[in-house]
């Protein structure tokens, strides 16, 4: 086990669910490539190899524009995410880039402060290391629901 990739990659999904969970979307499309993928989907669509997706962006920019509509134009009740994530999985290093497996839960605050268990499933994604001393990157981060049924309107990223 190369305990540095661990601590990379650790360290690039704790950055990420801190931009979600601390409300700082505006930061979270630099964790992706340019032409970085993000996709929400399901286990049994992604079992199935079912392209369909709850939500679907394949570029950097798709991602900041997500987040402006977010600010901007869409309309949701107030709400937050805290995420417990687990250990990543991690395949091996290939052309400076790893596969990654993690697990998560996902409890949503409302505005009223009531609580709830609001998704699980796990990460796969496709990380690209960079060079020596630089931040990793997601080229691909799939997020997989275990259900297929949300509550509500899936605004917030997962």
């Amino acid at each position: 086990m190369n305990i540095d990739l661990q601590l990379r990659v650790q360290n690039l999904n704790a950055r990420y669910v801190e931009t979600i969970d601390e409300n700082k979307l505006e930061l979270w499309p630099d964790l992706f490539t340019a032409e970085g993928c993000y996709r929400v989907t399901t286990a049994d669509n992604f079992e199935r190899g079912l392209p369909l997706a709850l939500i679907y962006a394949s570029s950097r920019a798709m991602l900041r524009d997500r987040v402006r509509s977010l600010r901007e134009a869409n309309v949701y009740e107030a709400q937050r995410y805290r995420h417990v994530i687990g250990p990543a999985l991690i395949g091996a290093e290939r052309d400076g880039q790893v596969q990654a497996q993690t697990s998560f839960m996902v409890a949503r605050i409302m505005h009223t402060g009531e609580v709830t268990l609001f998704a699980t499933g796990c990460y796969r994604d496709r990380v690209v290391l960079g060079a020596s001393g630089a931040e990793a990157r997601f080229a691909e981060k799939i997020v997989i629901l275990d259900s297929r049924l949300i509550d509500t309107l899936l605004a917030i990223p997962l």
